[in-house]
């Protein structure tokens, strides 16, 4: 069995063969760190975290490198706009993007390089493009001569002279072509920035990626991956600079994946449809967005609202019924079905394995591989429901829903509460009591009876224990 991927390159779906046998070497575009990530900003994670899982469970070694954009115009403004300086604001929420995407089940990378810390790099990698004649200093801007890399287009699937419609050259700008696009920004008063060859100034966007993926992975990568919206310019700008240096291949393998609606609509904040995964995890377990998120083909566009995301949830707690049932009955089963039964069963069992690498080499197809894993949620159910069972074959469906819901980072079961959540929620609700607040009070007693958490009010407070 091979795996096969659609390349966003080549238009169609190809063989995967990586650079060195047995590795993979994989770029995914990061986060700007100037707010929360909103529900959009989160599907890459989620997928790509979810191939390089995929590419871990059939032996492969993946380098993986994420990058954090800690410094640009998003995060200039937002700066000024808070009265604090730009390194604060992007430490703030570098930590929040790692504590939401823990939430949803992401691994860390094996490296996330910032901007800020690959100045030198980005420099040289700047200066190498204007000794070969691709870019060139104006008025303390340097500018990439989009013209001279004659295959630019090549992933937009876009001929240059379509790239002209509508580009002008605006007032005050110093390239000298519309298509040119800026590799360092001159300093205006008061920003931050950096000393260069060319003055004061910072990174332009594309950059960073380019210079970033060379250092970590080498001058060719295996996958580069990332959010539909990022083909063009992101990601076409990154193959002119990166081939142009190098002369080589930058990435063999490009995956993007799709964008996510609001009830049909595109998300926009003028709609008032803009969700923050940070508010959503506050009423949803994060591992439920994680399974919806994954409920639709990588490639394919999703509908999110809150009835859909119900739906997911009622599937999902279908299938971790099914594997607490297993527990429970494995807890008390014996031994008493013969040799030739439990075979049965046990090939079966490996028939869902077989069929979700089955599923999942076509492109990943985590759709079909969840419902790979519903069809083997309704024969555990069966095999349960019948009068003898054996130790053997309770233990191999277990088995096999750990580790395929271990490719998808779902987790079977919902995270417990650690103790000292537990004991804020009942100092919260003892405040609540003395408030007179006792349908608050009342709502934390539910919430934790829900999360299997007993609380007790004797003459010495509140105890709790785990039902």
């Amino acid at each position: 069995m091979t795996i096969h991927l659609y390349n966003s390159l080549t238009r169609k779906k190809e063989k995967f063969v990586p650079l060195e046998e047995g590795k993979v070497k994989m770029y995914v575009c990061g986060p700007t760190v100037y707010n929360y990530i909103h529900i959009g900003n989160a599907r890459p994670p989620i997928v790509f975290d979810t191939v390089r899982r995929y590419l871990e469970y059939r032996g492969y070694e993946v380098n993986y490198v994420s990058n954090f954009t800690d410094v640009d115009d998003k995060l200039i403004k937002a700066a000024k706009e808070l009265g604090e300086d730009v390194p604060t604001i992007a430490e703030r929420f570098i930590a929040a993007y790692h504590e939401d995407v823990t939430a949803l089940g992401c691994k860390k990378a094996t490296v996330h390089p910032r901007v800020t810390e690959s100045m030198d790099i980005i420099l040289e990698f700047i200066e190498a493009l204007i000794e070969k004649g691709y870019a060139y200093e104006s008025g303390g801007d340097v500018y990439y001569r989009t013209r001279e890399f004659k295959e630019y287009g090549k992933l937009s699937h876009q001929p240059i002279e379509d790239l002209k419609l509508g580009t002008r050259i605006e007032v005050g700008e110093k390239k000298q072509d519309a298509l040119d696009f800026v590799l360092w920004k001159a300093a205006k008063e008061g920003e931050i920035s950096w000393d260069s060859p060319w003055g004061k100034g910072r990174p332009g966007w594309h950059i960073e990626c380019s210079a970033m993926a060379r250092k970590y992975l080498g001058d060719t990568i295996d996958i580069h991956a990332g959010g539909q919206d990022l083909s063009f310019p992101h990601h076409e700008n990154e193959i002119a600079q990166s081939e142009a240096l190098t002369g080589k291949t930058f990435a063999k393998y490009w995956l993007h994946n799709g964008y996510i609606n609001i009830d049909n609509e595109k998300m926009s904040k003028s709609l008032g449809n803009f969700i923050l995964v940070h508010d959503i995890i506050k009423k949803h377990d994060p591992q439920l967005l994680r399974f919806f998120m994954l409920s639709v083909h990588y490639r394919h566009p999703i509908n999110y609202n809150d009835e859909l995301l119900e739906n997911t949830n009622n599937g999902l707690e279908r299938i971790r019924t099914s594997y607490a049932n297993l527990k429970h009955r494995l807890a008390s089963s014996a031994n008493l079905t013969s040799e030739t039964e439990d075979a049965k069963w046990l090939q079966e069992v490996e028939g869902f394995q077989t069929e979700f690498i089955n599923v999942m080499d076509d492109d990943f197809n985590t759709a079909n591989g969840i419902s790979v894993l519903f069809d083997m949620a309704k024969q555990a159910n069966l095999y349960v429901s019948e009068k003898n069972t054996s130790e053997k074959v309770l233990q191999a469906f277990l088995t096999q829903f750990e580790e395929l819901f271990g490719v998808l980072g779902v987790a079977l079961t919902e995270e417990d509460l650690l103790e000292e959540e537990i004991e804020e929620l009942i100092q919260k609700r003892i405040d609540a009591r003395k408030n007179r607040d006792f349908a608050l009070a009342d709502q934390i007693r539910d919430d934790l009876k829900e999360k299997n958490i007993i609380l007790e009010d004797t003459a010495q407070g509140t105890r709790w224990k785990r039902g």
